[in-house]
């Protein structure tokens, strides 16, 4: 699958390449990162740096970095995994770097990638899965247009504690609706 170069106005979605693995790297060893995301796995640096050299050559995913305009520095990632042409369904995943969240690169991001979803690949769905103790980006999503879908009851560790996992879903024709129609002058 050809991967594309997405340009919006704040952001340029670029495919993953080994250049990228040190800020990559940053973002799997951040901690609060890690534990918002639920991610468990402690990954090498050499792992790091084959995944960041190899991930655009995978056929079944689109992993995409988020550049701002005028730099080609890392901000973060935005994946779709598990693209499924049959079913018309993929999994959506982000993450930004520290020092980038918060700024809107990965809501434009993710603005980006579902026009790609369902006008691109012509999906019928997308799904995410978002911790309970990550509420800022269960808004985030919610006000894309993504849908409560259900509960993974106690699914993942917060330090010492379990949490849930909020299932979340958007149908091509809930991402139709939720986009407004040009204003006529």
């Amino acid at each position: 699958m050809e991967k594309p170069t997405l340009i919006g106005e704040m952001v340029v979605l670029r495919p993953v390449r080994a250049g990228d693995a040190d800020a990559l790297w940053e973002s799997v060893t951040d901690p609060e990162g890690r534990r918002l995301a639920g991610s468990t796995r402690t990954f090498t640096r050499r792992e790091v740096e084959r995944w960041a050299a190899t991930v655009a050559d995978a056929e079944d995913r689109v992993d995409l970095a988020i550049t701002a305009h005028g730099s080609d520095e890392y901000l973060g990632e935005i994946v779709l995994s598990d693209i499924d042409e049959v079913a018309g369904s993929a999994r959506l995943r982000l993450a930004m770097r520290p020092a980038y969240r918060g700024r809107g690169y990965g809501t434009e991001a993710t603005e980006l990638v579902l026009g790609l979803a369902f006008d691109g690949l012509a999906l019928h769905r997308v799904g995410l899965e978002v911790l309970a103790i990550n509420p800022r980006v269960q808004s985030l999503y919610a006000n894309l247009g993504f849908v409560v879908e259900g509960r993974l009851r106690e699914a993942a560790r917060d330090g010492d504690r379990w949490c849930d996992a909020v299932v979340m879903g958007l149908l091509e024709d809930e991402y139709r609706a939720g986009r407004q129609a040009p204003q006529l002058g």
